[in-house]
């Protein structure tokens, strides 16, 4: 691909990230280019219609939304990320969506007001991470031994867990031999580490002191290495 690339991006987002680990995982150059999202530059704002990240620039086109990032990512460069089989290529899809459904709850999780809450937030993540471990296979990676976008997708929700595991038990885990397994093999992969600034998780905790919630306030009470 011949035509400059730059991800706008930002910090946090975990959108973001699935299209910078595709973009790695092909070994596409492209610049990186953080804004602020309490204050959108004007020219983000021409670009970006609904105001949100990741836009991908392609010289002067812009393509915004993380999943039409990857597939046109995946339609023009090598080696391709989904599978060759249209029904698999499908079944791909709907997981790389129930991915998006995890990223909600995870937000109601972080923002939950009370602790009755954030408790019940927790089990609603829980039982969706029981329903990967009905589909996933012998691993390590969703599709077995190949990588795909699907793990592109799933990396930036577990990275969420190694915050919220520093802060407190919230019972995620227990008994997902096959979810355990991928997110460990997830977290090994360089695409997916190199997806997010070596900060990543001081700016993570900073910002979940700042949402006045039940998990805020967990986190000031357990100090929970946070940043000063």
């Amino acid at each position: 691909m011949s035509t400059p690339l730059v991800l706008v991006s930002h910090a946090l987002c975990p959108y973001v990230q699935r299209a910078a680990i595709v973009l790695a995982e092909k070994e596409v150059p492209s610049e990186r280019r953080d804004i602020d999202l309490a204050r959108k530059p004007d020219w983000f704002l021409r670009v970006s219609p609904l105001g949100r990240t990741p836009v991908l620039l392609i010289g002067k086109e812009a393509i915004f939304e993380s999943a039409v990032i990857c597939e046109y990512l995946d339609d023009t460069t090598l080696p391709r990320l989904h599978p060759a089989n249209a029904l698999e290529r499908a079944r791909h899809r709907s997981w790389m969506e129930f991915g998006s459904s995890v990223l909600n709850l995870i937000g109601a999780f972080y923002n939950a007001p009370d602790g009755q809450t954030l408790k019940a937030r927790a089990a609603d993540i829980r039982e969706k991470f029981q329903q990967l471990e009905a589909a996933l296979g012998s691993g390590p990676f969703f599709a077995g031994a190949s990588f795909s976008i699907v793990d592109a997708v799933y990396g930036p929700v577990f990275r969420y867990f190694d915050v919220f595991d520093s802060i407190a038990d919230f019972g995620f885990w227990d008994d997902l031999p096959k979810v355990r397994r991928w997110r460990k093999a997830l977290a090994r992969r360089p695409s997916i580490q190199q997806a997010v600034s070596p900060r990543y998780a001081e700016l993570l905790l900073a910002f979940l002191v700042k949402r006045s919630s039940a998990l805020s306030r967990m986190c000031r009470e357990a100090g929970a290495n946070l940043p000063t």
